[in-house]
């Protein structure tokens, strides 16, 4: 009776110490859970060539590899671009340009001789992913449409014969207008006009187990349904419960546009008996200039909506409808397309300038190795403009009171009181708590008054907390390298350091000590 009576409670000790140490290990080593497999969610870009002086072949593939962009789509099959892309790590999206739907979707052996020409003669020294047939076929250029799946069928029986058909997936991106009554997502459905075609185009992905190809933009959403739409909802900005979208019939909570925009597509698809086949945005972004009549083309809006879609993506937060999947995203796009005809936005669209330097510095930080096109090792925590003086003192307080944060050289006679105004003050207290939590983006919001800059707001004897000036060292989350006119860095995630890891396990050896004697106490 005696063993008999130890055996459970030994084995309550050994439990209790098993999960506290696997605990731990996944607290010191979250990277090994990490997905490695191709279902991978990425971000990776869109590649216009409306560009003035466009780097050659050679360069932009060097200035991939030095942004740490690891997935491209072409708009075409450039044969320099693929010779380029050689032995490298770069996936890359191949197109059949419009114009061609036509010839391959009337001939099995034009299809064939295009997948030859295009694809056979790089692959696999060039990591050829996917095939991009037309783009928003169903709506730009609807007469095209009978022919797009017969363009489809010829092109995947001829990666068929050429042993091709696992490694390359063939899709086509559609336009977010062939779906009707987008919001709530339950209720959207595909433009009936087109279901024919949609139906073989659902058939075909789940047979060949392809995404579906769609170009989601929040941005015209937003701008279509002003007033309806919140920017924040927009911009992934964090939202409170009130301003978060509900769908009634699910009554799930859709805290951004682009969210609701996918789960739209999945109901769609829903509705043709298809729940098997995961959305691929072949284009998302927002323009960073626009004329008068898009007044929210602005750098800051499309730094904020790139930064957090790329964020969005890395943490894998899914959808309300499907947590479990993450789509992967290409921004639209890595340059700016000078050569774009009107609007304004049009050719306003670009992380980059032609001549690769930066439009505006995406703030990714802690959000894994992309498109690191930020030029400074540094960020501050500023007050915005605009922002009332009663809202802003509130915030001010917060930060100086509750948030602990330095206000110590904003008093009378210290060398960042003047100017003398609620916003200077602001800023400095702001940029006091953000460099206290780190620079944790989170810590940066204040309800909305605040947000980050790479530009140092240092000012005579006024050195702000972030500045350089102060810390004088690089920063943990950078690398820099330059090359091509732009800065590079690898952002990294934050560590567990070795001493608070062991403080950690001896706790826990001690834990179990203590549960242990407890034991022996009772048996004896």
């Amino acid at each position: 009776m005696a063993n008999t009576k130890k055996f459970p409670h030994f084995f309550l000790f050994l439990l209790f110490c098993c999960c506290f140490f696997s605990t731990s290990s996944s607290i010191f080593v979250p990277e090994i859970k990490v997905q490695q497999d191709k279902d991978e969610p990425y971000v990776g870009v869109n590649i216009g060539t409306d560009v003035s002086n466009l780097l050659s072949p050679a360069d932009l593939v060097a200035f991939l590899q030095l942004q740490k962009i690891t997935h491209i789509r072409l708009y075409d099959a450039d044969p320099d671009i693929l010779k380029a892309l050689a032995k490298t790590k770069i996936r890359v999206i191949i197109s059949v340009p419009n114009n061609q739907i036509l010839a391959i979707g009337s001939s099995n052996t034009t299809a064939a001789a295009w997948i030859g020409r295009n694809v056979a003669a790089y692959y696999p020294e060039t990591l050829i992913t996917a095939i991009a047939v037309g783009d928003e076929i169903l709506t730009t250029v609807p007469s095209s449409a009978p022919l797009l799946m017969p363009a489809i069928e010829s092109l995947y029986s001829a990666l068929v014969a050429a042993n091709l058909h696992n490694q390359i997936k063939i899709s086509t991106p559609n336009a977010a207008s062939i779906i009707l009554d987008p919001f709530p997502p339950s209720q959207a459905f595909f433009n009936q006009s087109m279901s024919t075609v949609l139906s073989k185009l659902l058939q075909f992905c789940s047979r060949t187990q392809s995404p579906l190809m769609m170009n989601l933009y929040p941005y015209y959403v937003f701008m279509q349904n002003k007033g309806v739409v919140p920017i924040d909802n927009s911009l992934f900005k964090p939202l409170t419960p009130s301003k978060e979208m509900v769908d009634p019939n699910t009554l799930l909570h859709y805290t951004n546009v682009l969210d609701a925009m996918i789960d739209s597509v999945y109901f769609s698809m829903k509705n043709l008996n298809t729940t098997d086949v995961v959305v691929l945005v072949t284009e998302s972004g927002w323009p960073s200039k626009g004329d008068s009549k898009e007044p929210y083309a602005t750098i800051d809006n499309a730094d904020t909506y790139n930064s957090n879609l790329i964020k969005h993506i890395i943490d894998r937060s899914g959808t309300p409808l499907h947590p479990e999947i993450t789509s992967s995203v290409y921004i639209y796009e890595l340059f700016n397309e000078d050569l774009r005809s009107p609007p304004l936005s049009e050719a306003n669209w670009g992380l980059f300038h032609g001549n690769s330097t930066p439009v505006y510095l995406l703030h990714v930080s802690g959000s894994g190795t992309f498109l690191a096109n930020d030029t400074t090792n540094q960020t501050y925590c500023i007050a915005m403009d605009g922002v009332d003086k009663r809202t802003m003192q509130t915030a001010l307080d917060w930060a100086c009171g509750p948030g602990r944060a330095n206000c110590s050289e904003i008093q009378p006679g210290e060398s960042c009181y003047q100017p003398n105004d609620v916003k200077n003050h602001a800023s400095y207290a702001f940029d006091s708590y953000y460099q206290k939590e780190g620079g944790s983006p989170s810590s940066c919001d204040f309800k909305g008054v605040a947000m980050i800059t790479t530009t140092d707001p240092s000012h005579g004897s006024c050195i702000f907390p972030g500045s350089k000036k102060v810390t004088n060292k690089t920063s943990e989350v950078a690398n820099a390298t330059q090359a091509s006119g732009a800065n590079t860095i690898r952002f990294l995630g934050a560590q567990t350091s070795k001493f608070d890891k062991n403080v950690h396990v001896l706790f826990g050896v001690a834990l179990c000590l203590f549960y242990y004697s407890l034991i022996q106490v009772q048996l004896s």
